[in-house]
């Protein structure tokens, strides 16, 4: 019997950086939806084979996890495909 995939859902800073990180992901907002000149624009983050450089900009910890924390979202994300193994599905969802 194949093991199920776990999703899980957090606030938590350090806890959605560590999967970030540990799956080779980087911060990032999708280039041209910024408000103003100091806000970032939609979050995403930016995983090896993703859409990239051309439509996403890489941005610090610090600015992600404050539009993150401003906009009330909380970070859903699978811990493990069911087969095992590394994941880099999430969503942002609100709180």
């Amino acid at each position: 019997m194949a093991e199920k995939s776990e999703t899980r859902t957090t606030t938590d800073h350090d806890e959605i950086r560590a999967w970030v990180e540990e799956n080779g992901g980087t911060p990032a907002n999708v280039r041209g939806t910024e408000s103003g000149s100091d806000e970032l624009g939609v979050l995403r983050v930016d995983f090896p084979g993703g859409a990239g450089e051309e439509e996403l900009e890489h941005v610090s910890w610090d600015d992600w996890f404050a539009k993150f924390d401003d906009e009330g979202l909380a970070f859903l994300y699978q811990a493990q495909r069911s087969g095992g193994g590394g994941s880099t599905f999430f969503k942002l969802v609100r709180r």
